[in-house]
């Protein structure tokens, strides 16, 4: 097939009306085509698709919906981008709308500017959109955004009926305590987020099945700055009689912070006290010490949230958290 033999249209957006020309078919079975109806020839697809190939068609997801009542496009609201686990949130979330023959539209917003909050979601819902996940862990920018977009189906990221940011705190707790520490101390993020409510109540919740009292905590807003700063007075209740001999931290990069700030004032890790983290980033491996995390699973999270705005069967739950021991913790001395 050539696209001279039928010369359909030139310059600017090629349309269905151009690949059903080349194609030799009519309009409706291009659309057939293109939502994936079951109710054609193999032959017929096949010819559609290679037109669409030859003519670099690109389908107009506005125009579909116009036809079909459905975009196939998940709105996806998110903060807090620079950061690792709102980052991979929203790429593991394209991964599965693609998989599932779907398309993203993506706002970032200023999870401290109600305006920004209430632009970017007004900006996925003009895209036409079926449904919209958000990755805004701050409960109040997750609170303002259910409460405006009523009607359109809206699911949370990490919402799921698991909560594995608990189940993976308690795996932490778990180590720690088969390795022999008894004082466990705690770095958490800010208190308004939903990752940093999960991670404390799964912490609490396995000091308590231990028997353990909880130990002393500090708060700190998830960068390795704050876990930096916060380093001289986790040393100076390491240091006192009965203190920490182990802290967990709410993500890896405060607990980077927070390793090279103890490393400076002379507390040794793990000699003196075991740091662990949490997501497993991409640089936890080549920390010093490398450093003892827990990996999600991300991907299966994000294939939930497509299957659930979407309707379609839900996936299986993926897998569970995952300790990732490494030299950041050993037995206390």
């Amino acid at each position: 097939m050539s696209a001279s033999d039928t010369s359909p249209r030139r310059g600017g957006r090629i349309g269905v009306r151009d690949v059903a020309q080349l194609a030799g078919v009519s309009t409706q079975t291009v659309s057939r085509v293109l939502n994936n109806s079951p109710n054609l020839r193999e032959e017929t697809r096949a010819r559609v698709l290679e037109a669409m190939a030859e003519l670099d068609y690109r389908p107009n997801n506005a125009a579909r919906a116009l036809g079909t009542a459905t975009t196939r496009t998940l709105g996806v609201v998110a903060t807090d981008v620079t950061l690792h686990g709102p980052a991979l949130a929203v790429a593991a979330l394209a991964t599965a709308a693609r998989d599932a023959g779907r398309w993203i539209a993506t706002a970032y917003a200023d999870a401290t500017d109600e305006a920004s909050v209430d632009s970017a979601l007004s900006h996925v819902l003009g895209q036409g959109v079926d449904g919209i996940v958000l990755v805004a862990p701050h409960v109040r920018t997750r609170d303002a955004l259910l409460n405006h977009a009523s009607g359109t189906p809206m699911v949370v990221m990490h919402g799921g009926p698991v909560d594995r940011q608990a189940e993976g705190t308690a795996l932490v707790v778990d180590h720690l305590v088969s390795l022999g520490h008894r004082r466990i101390g705690r770095v958490g993020g800010p208190a308004d987020w939903l990752e940093e409510r999960s991670r404390r109540a799964g912490h609490d919740a396995a000091l308590a099945t231990h028997g353990l009292a909880a130990g002393p905590s500090w708060g700190g807003d998830w960068s390795a700055a704050a876990g930096h700063r916060l380093s001289t007075q986790v040393a100076d209740v390491v240091r006192s009689p009965n203190g920490p001999t182990a802290v967990v931290v709410a993500n890896d990069q405060m607990a980077l912070g927070l390793m090279a700030g103890l490393r400076a004032g002379g507390v040794d890790v793990p000699g003196q006290v075991s740091v662990v983290g949490f997501d497993d980033n991409p640089d936890a491996a080549y920390y010093s010490p490398p450093l003892t995390t827990v990996r999600l699973d991300v991907g299966a999270e994000a294939r939930r949230c497509v299957a659930q705005v979407f309707g379609d069967a839900p996936p299986d739950e993926g897998t569970a958290p995952r300790l990732v021991a490494r030299s950041s913790t050993a037995a206390p001395a």
